[in-house]
């Protein structure tokens, strides 16, 4: 097993640290993805791990399978489904790494997955969580995800910077974001200690952006790195515009915005029920797509009854 031991590595350039890292990643019903996102940690070749797979509510214990891929997992059964937030939060306490990296078990790594974002959080003591750019695993020479935009405190919404953009190095910089990436994101365990796990109550979407808001209301910064990468196989678990997605990005964004915007509540309001609610019924009345129009449905009478209020 790798020690929770600082260690020095030879880079070209110059000599860092390498403290040690715990990738923490969930597993629910479908460790072919897992298996393969396991085998490819070995090109980070990076030589400090911990590898941590919370089985979340699958319906067979899958240890031996992680095993026979990454004979040093640790992999942590739970019997029910907790959610991205519950399950992380799980995978977390067991972590021994100064570092905490959440990746989606349907990303693959490269040789710049790690490293860089060690180099910048060892120099750059104000980080809090940083992200890589991801690229698509099926298209990498287009960008998901380099950065997010702040989110508006009167409409709710943001946008990703460079999603599905053409890769020619325009994000390869190193840049302050309001978000880190859920399916990529590396934290300090003391600012995990400091601000506490992710809200549960979530359970599904927009709880690692409330997890952002908690680490820059700390005094820390979110950062991205564009020189650090990782390939993502995007919703290979929910499905594209699955009612589940529908359902759970509806409802929570509207906790979200109850929560950190509470001033600007009417306002938001206002803007969901005149503009929002009529034109995404309207659109998928249209094209027939009545179970997505159920969860939508379902998600704003939801979410117009938080249960996360501070």
């Amino acid at each position: 097993m790798y020690q929770n031991k600082p260690k020095t590595a030879t880079n070209k350039t110059e000599d860092i640290a390498t403290p040690l890292v715990s990738i923490v990643t969930i597993n629910f019903c479908n460790e072919k993805i897992t298996m393969e996102m396991l085998a490819s940690i070995s090109k980070a070749n990076y030589p400090a791990l911990e590898v941590i797979v919370v089985d979340n509510g699958s319906l067979k214990d899958y240890t031996k399978d992680f095993e026979q891929v990454y004979p040093e997992v640790k992999v942590i059964v739970s019997e029910k489904n907790l959610g991205f937030a519950g399950a992380n939060n799980l995978g977390i306490k067991e972590a021994k790494g100064d570092y905490v990296y959440l990746v989606n078990n349907d990303t693959e790594f490269t040789d710049r997955t790690i490293l860089p974002l060690i180099e910048k959080l060892e120099k750059e003591k104000y980080i809090g969580a940083i992200s890589p750019k991801i690229q698509y695993f099926f298209q990498p020479d287009h960008i998901q995800y380099a950065g997010l935009t702040a989110i508006n405190p009167f409409t709710g919404r943001n946008k990703m910077i460079g999603h599905r953009e053409k890769d020619t190095g325009q994000y390869d910089a190193f840049y302050e974001t309001d978000f880190a990436h859920g399916a990529a994101m590396m934290i300090r365990k003391s600012v995990i200690d400091l601000v506490g796990p992710m809200q549960t109550d979530y359970f599904l979407y927009y709880e690692e952006l409330d997890w952002c808001e908690s680490i820059k209301k700390s005094g820390f910064k979110i950062y991205y790195d564009g020189s650090a990468n990782i390939l993502h196989k995007e919703s290979m678990s929910t499905g594209k515009n699955s009612p589940l997605k529908m359902y759970y990005q509806t409802r929570n964004r509207l906790w979200f915005m109850k929560r950190h915007y509470p001033k600007n509540d009417l306002f938001f309001k206002s803007f969901i029920f005149s503009f929002v609610i009529p034109k995404k019924l309207i659109e998928l009345l249209v094209f027939g797509d009545w179970n997505l129009a159920k969860a939508f449905y379902k998600g704003v009478k939801d979410g117009l009854n938080p249960t996360i209020t501070n």
